[in-house]
């Protein structure tokens, strides 16, 4: 596996996440649980934004500085805004079903920070490990790379077939799987993920709550990080450009929860966006479909069906 980054870039990057999951583990913990409303929410995922950005030029100059080559750089830096961009829009179906968890499991809206705070850990360690997995593949073994193309392009159909309607998360097999092996309490105990209950310690409905959201980050890590391989070879960039988006999930979830009604047609053009990676991957050695052409059809694609989905929103009833 090669990458373009420096080594600098590299330690750069290890430094920005560890003062970021410090932020939010140790200042933010100080707030203890309480309700985050929609404007605190919107504050910090321009934050985040704002940071993937500075890094984005960050990384802009480093391949410049490097090479010497303006083009270069600019494509490198396409490549990540266009990796960022996908893992941040399939991100909000995995919000989605976060959204249903919580409903499930009435999560009360003051211990989901937590939740997502370890979630959060949890998707980062995760998913460095199925990309430096998945760059050696591909490396090693090109023909995956339709498989994965496949993969996408069945999955977005799938995820056509199923946009609408109501997902049921009693039939969810995890959560079956779950039920059988490990004792839950029928109550929370604050944000406590383990109680006694008659002598014997059990697990809390909200170690449920965690489980489930780490299994079903694995199973959208499946999606996203193939995706994001179709657009770029380089493991920095596929690696940095995910974690990035990782990173602002937790206050996206918390704005999208308060507007989720308002999408109702995204997962349709995350659908579409799916599909069409999976076709550009699987395409890679007749016609590599240029970078600004893919980000360019992936924001036209998430523009779209958001401005389709504000404009036939059924209005709110009022009693």
């Amino acid at each position: 596996m090669q990458t373009i980054a420096p080594m600098w870039l590299w330690a750069t990057f290890i430094g920005i996440v560890l003062v970021s999951l410090f932020i939010d583990f140790v200042v933010l913990k100080k707030q203890g649980s309480h309700d985050i409303g929609v404007k605190e929410a919107l504050n910090w995922s321009l934050v985040w934004i704002a940071l993937s950005f500075l890094f984005n030029g960050l990384f802009w100059w480093a391949v410049k500085d490097s090479t010497g080559s303006s083009e270069i750089a600019n494509t490198k830096s396409l490549e990540f805004l266009t990796g960022y961009l996908i893992e941040k829009s399939l991100a909000v179906d995995n919000i989605f079903v976060f959204l249903m968890i919580f409903t499930y499991f009435a999560v009360p809206t003051h211990y989901q920070k937590r939740v997502l705070m370890i979630g959060i850990i949890g998707a980062i360690v995760l998913r460095t490990v199925m990309i430096l997995v998945g760059g050696w593949l591909l490396a090693e073994f090109h023909w995956i790379l339709y498989v994965f193309g496949a993969f996408l392009i069945l999955t977005g159909v799938k995820m056509w077939w199923a946009a609408g309607k109501e997902p049921d998360l009693n039939d969810n097999p995890a959560l079956k799987l779950l039920r059988k092996v490990l004792p839950v309490s029928k109550n929370y105990e604050g944000e406590k993920f383990w109680t006694v209950e008659n002598g014997k310690k059990i697990a809390t409905p909200l170690f449920m709550v965690i489980c489930l959201i780490a299994l079903t980050d694995v199973i959208f890590a499946v999606d996203s990080i193939p995706a994001i391989f179709a657009i770029t070879s380089d493991p920095f960039i596929v690696l940095t450009s995910n974690v990035f988006a990782i990173l602002g999930l937790r206050a996206m979830y918390f704005l999208l929860a308060a507007v989720a009604n308002k999408f109702h047609l995204l997962n349709y053009g995350l659908a579409v966006i799916l599909v069409f990676i999976g076709t550009k991957m699987c395409l890679i050695d007749i016609y590599k479909i240029p970078v600004l052409f893919s980000l360019g059809v992936v924001v036209g694609i998430l523009a779209l069906t958001m401005l389709l989905s504000v404009r036939t929103a059924k209005p709110e009833s009022k009693g």
